[in-house]
């Protein structure tokens, strides 16, 4: 798989605004089981696996691990490898690594898929899971660049300081101006 670019400024606006909008959801539907912890992290592990990052990787594979997932899944997981997925499962992590392959933008037909295998109100669980991660990503990957870069343990070849601290000076604007913008333009889900 070749590296993913890097989110511009619109894009990752955008992908916040999705994840503040899902947190509360996704919360709800957590405490109602709607999706297990283990079906959860195999979602963060697969979005995670396609955006590269290594913050996030590393904070899903604890996560995961005490969901239950054997090291084994975690791995494959975080290569793109689905042999220990479990089968019922499969849809929504290929699902996941689409969605992040297309930088948020999934083709309306595998999201219909979705929906159609899981039914709405475990679908839109996914989603919300999606939504969380994906926004994790983006500003993960800028910042463990920047810290990386800091301590000498290595930096994303995606990223540059200028990219560093410019998205993560945008969440001081993006986060109080991305909480009303959820508010104003809820959706039903």
């Amino acid at each position: 798989m070749t590296q993913k670019q890097r989110y511009n400024l619109k894009e990752a606006y955008g992908i916040l605004v999705d994840a503040i909008r899902a947190m509360p959801k996704l919360k709800k539907e957590a405490a109602a089981g709607v999706l297990d912890q283990a079906f959860k992290e195999r979602i963060m592990l697969a979005v995670t696996e396609v955006n590269g990052c290594a913050m996030c990787s590393y904070a899903h594979t604890q996560m995961a691990l005490e969901a239950g997932l054997s090291s084994e899944e975690i791995s494959g997981l975080l290569t793109g490898v689905m042999h220990h997925v479990p089968e019922d499962e499969a849809a929504a992590i290929l699902f996941a690594q689409h969605y992040a392959d297309s930088r948020g933008k999934p083709s309306p037909k595998a999201q219909a898929i979705i929906y159609q295998t899981y039914g709405k109100v475990k679908a839109d669980a996914i989603m919300h899971a999606i939504h969380v991660i994906m926004a994790g990503n983006v500003y993960g990957i800028a910042f463990g660049s920047l810290k990386g870069r800091i301590t000498h343990k290595g930096i994303d070849s995606r990223s540059s300081l200028g990219y560093e601290i410019t998205l993560l000076l945008s969440l001081i604007l993006y986060l109080p101006v991305g909480l009303v913008h959820a508010l104003l333009t809820r959706k039903a889900s």
